[in-house]
């Protein structure tokens, strides 16, 4: 593109999820709902996991995390979305769009590393009961929680740092309902080949290496719980279960956006809503809620 067709963008525009008037104020309350429920489910657990001494464990540390987390990762996304159904023209400024870009994949990669020391947790209590406590120790667990705080970081921030550096041209227009990197990088004005190349390999690339690890890990373990007795097993299975649930929750719609080029597909706005807005939602239900120890604590709480 000549240079005199360029333009400096302050601010991008966001097309949401729909242009139906009446759809949007269905869509509005539905997922108003379904908000409310991710805070307070998450917010929940934290607190549970916080204030009920019987569940200060590695694993429900490792728990209470991600409930935080999914309680951050659909609070940078869902109020876009939520103003979206009530606005005619939703804008965000371009560094807003860079920190919702951070912020986003932050908390993203945090996940990502989280959920296989969930897996690594699983592997010892169930195949070293005993040295259980000695391998996850409050500082061990600790360690391993801030490594993958560490992690994210490092992830996002490459991220963060190519996009800074592209320039951007009119149309600013956003065909999503919050910022994120296929679209913006669509927005630059010059040859985005290989940008796309390094963002597919630090985001795809990982994501797949990631999904892949914990399914062989878990694999691993089904295969090892069938010489255990039927009650054991059937607590292990059952646990492996809801791990394996939500892995495929956050990590499959994750390879669907980041692992291919950065191309337009009718399913892709689809995919956006469930894995920023209901995968959150779910994951208490799944993960926690279903937990006998903490629906004690919840009893006892209430």
């Amino acid at each position: 593109m000549e240079e005199g067709n360029r333009s400096t963008v302050t601010e991008f525009v966001l097309l949401g999820l729909t242009k139906s008037s009446e759809l949007q104020l269905l869509l509005f309350v539905i997922f108003l709902a379904v908000y409310g429920a991710t805070v307070l489910g998450n917010l929940l657990i934290v607190a549970l996991v916080a204030c009920e001494p019987q569940l200060h464990t590695p694993m429900y540390m490792l728990l209470g995390n991600l409930s935080f987390l999914d309680f951050c990762y659909s609070s940078v996304t869902a109020p876009n979305l939520l103003a979206g159904f009530l606005l005619q023209a939703q804008t965000i400024s371009y560094r807003g769009c860079v920190a919702q870009i951070f912020f986003f994949h932050f908390i993203g990669g945090i996940k990502i590393f989280l959920l296989t020391i969930m897996a690594y947790d699983r592997y010892v209590a169930i195949f070293h009961p005993l040295r259980y406590v000695a391998i996850m120790s409050q500082a061990v667990c600790g360690g391993l929680v801030g490594a993958s705080w560490v992690g994210g970081f490092i992830h996002s921030i490459i991220q963060v740092s190519i996009i800074v550096q592209l320039p951007f041209c009119s149309p600013h227009e956003l065909d999503n309902f919050y910022c994120d990197v296929p679209q913006v990088v669509k927005l630059a004005c010059v040859d985005t080949f290989a940008v796309e190349l390094l963002m597919v390999s630090n985001s795809g690339l990982m994501t797949l290496l990631g999904f892949l690890v914990l399914l062989v890990s878990y694999s691993v373990l089904l295969a090892k719980l069938s010489t255990r007795s039927s009650e054991g097993r059937a607590k292990a299975l059952s646990t492996c279960a809801s791990h394996l649930t939500v892995v495929t929750l956050i990590f499959g719609p994750c390879i669907y956006i980041y692992a291919r080029p950065f191309r337009s597909f009718p399913m892709d706005k689809a995919i956006s809503v469930l894995y920023t807005v209901v995968t959150p939602v779910l994951n208490p239900i799944i993960y926690t809620l279903r937990n006998k120890d903490v629906q004690l604590a919840v009893r006892k709480l209430r």
